[in-house]
């Protein structure tokens, strides 16, 4: 028992054992996971929200829900597609919604991934986006519209070469 205090070093230790523990616990750790009305746009903007909040755990599952959901629809309306839809009206651009959503939440995947340090997992996830919703479009709240496939492209690039050498990076030279 430390007589300063009155309280004795074990409780102290396991004090601080279990204040270190609640703070290394990712954000969002234990809380549940709330999938609204399952609209894809609904997914979608809950998996922004997380992973600008830096709950990656809460962003991937909202991804994966998303794209378990409406991942055969965004195909069929991708396989419908030989351009990209008219952005103005911008109803014309979202008729294509389950398209849209699906290719933004591979590119938020590869968002998460990345965060994660998983690089190969996120160059397949933004190479899906890139190659397989190629024609989707995602709503900024700025007021246009931005094309995560082409986006994707360009991280799926960044992570095959180095960009300020133009050099493949060391993930590409073959072991010694």
């Amino acid at each position: 028992m430390n007589s300063n205090f009155g309280i004795s070093t074990a409780l102290l230790k396991t004090a601080l054992a279990a204040t270190t523990l609640l703070f290394a616990l990712p954000p969002g750790y234990g809380q549940e996971i709330d999938f609204g009305d399952h609209r894809s746009s609904t997914l979608t903007s809950k998996a922004w929200d997380a992973l600008g909040g830096g709950n990656l755990t809460a962003a991937m599952t909202y991804v994966e829900k998303c794209i378990s959901l409406y991942q055969e629809e965004a195909k069929s309306m991708q396989a419908s597609l030989s351009t990209f839809p008219a952005q103005e009206p911008r109803e014309e651009t979202f008729k294509y919604w389950a398209l849209n959503d699906v290719g933004t939440c591979y590119f938020i995947m590869g968002e998460v991934l990345m965060k994660q340090g998983n690089t190969v997992g996120a160059k397949n996830a933004y190479d899906t986006c890139a190659r397989d919703f190629s024609f989707a479009q995602c709503w900024d709240p700025k007021g246009w519209f931005w094309k995560p496939g082409e986006a994707a492209k360009q991280k799926s690039l960044e992570l095959e070469y180095d960009v300020t050498t133009d050099q493949p990076t060391n993930a590409d030279w073959p072991s010694p």
